[in-house]
């Protein structure tokens, strides 16, 4: 048995990535998109199809020029969306534009015009999560979401207080970046004998795995964001594992063996009282990697969101 294949009997695998091709290939349960996978995308002749029948939308839609391009922008996400799910069991997660992180009630908004235009194209939305980066805003636009019947994945989490207001806010899904929290240390004290027991991205999904299930909290838990397969396998048992097709082929053509490395605690819980918005605040500013990674996340996710509504607008 490969790796790949060994590792579903512990994890379901979710595929990183908007190329249909990959998907098809890998066969995961989920698949998750994000403006830069968009993007990349975008280029391919699959997606010729899907970003003509966007431009058309469009217009179709009418208003200023801003509002077609944005309009545009969505419609190609959501055609994305539409056509993996062809093509797997589960969900997909589609990404709230960076730009409104810090705005909660424009999140809500555009989360349920994005669920709206799945639903007219026959999707159903329980087989879609909204992604939303985990800022206070972001998060409490989720809890809002979650009340009105939208699932959604927080993503660019990277500090501990961030994955506890996750939590404490019932969403569904927190997506923890491994090989960011990773690049962040390396860069600052180089290891040149990698050791995945020490990988700081590795052993920061393994607390939050460890916290959520001794509070028997119900949000999934999907290491995202990996370098290399040794962080992979040293998450084997995490609830779900969003990896690129680069590293599913490497796993794929591997025959190192699997063991389950996280396991569900087993001890008496409580549930401790939720976070105020100023004690969240605090504890993620205590943590410097945490708030560079995700200031500079939200930064490229918007700068490539910027290209591709750049280049729909070249062509309206």
């Amino acid at each position: 048995m490969n790796s790949l294949d060994a590792l579903t009997e512990f994890t379901t695998l979710v595929a990183d990535s908007g190329d249909m091709t990959s998907v098809t290939e890998y066969q995961p349960q989920d698949a998750t998109t994000n403006p830069s996978l968009i993007l990349r995308a975008a280029a391919l002749p699959d997606y010729q199809p899907l970003i003509a029948e966007a431009l058309q939308y469009a217009n179709l839609q009418g208003g200023n020029r801003e509002t077609r391009i944005m309009n545009a922008s969505d419609r190609v996400a959501v055609n994305a969306g539409v056509e993996i799910l062809k093509y797997i069991p589960g969900r997909v997660s589609t990404e709230i534009d960076a730009r409104l992180s810090f705005n909660r009630g424009l999140c809500v908004s555009r989360a349920e015009k994005l669920v709206k235009m799945y639903e007219d194209q026959g999707v159903d939305r329980s087989r879609l999560l909204i992604k939303l980066a985990a800022t206070w805003e972001g998060i409490k636009a989720a809890e809002t979401l979650e009340q009105n019947g939208i699932q959604c994945n927080l993503t660019l989490l990277f500090s501990f207080a961030q994955a506890r207001a996750c939590a404490e806010a019932g969403v569904y899904l927190i997506s923890p970046f491994v090989g960011r929290i990773y690049d962040w240390y390396q860069s600052r004290s180089p290891d040149s004998s990698y050791v995945a027991e020490n990988d700081p991205g590795v052993k920061s999904v393994r607390e939050i795995y460890d916290y959520y299930k001794k509070h028997r909290y119900m949000t999934i838990v999907m290491g995202a964001s990996f370098r290399k397969p040794e962080q992979i396998l040293a998450l084997a048992g995490c609830d779900r594992l969003t990896v690129s097709p680069e590293l599913l082929r490497a796993l794929k053509d591997s025959e190192v063996s699997v063991e389950r490395q996280l396991v569900p605690s087993v001890e008496a819980f409580h549930q401790p009282a939720p976070l105020a918005e100023d004690e969240f605040r605090w504890l993620h500013n205590q943590d410097a990697m945490a708030v560079e990674k995700l200031a500079e996340g939200i930064r490229q996710f918007a700068i490539d969101q910027q290209k591709l509504e750049d280049m729909l607008a070249a062509r309206l």
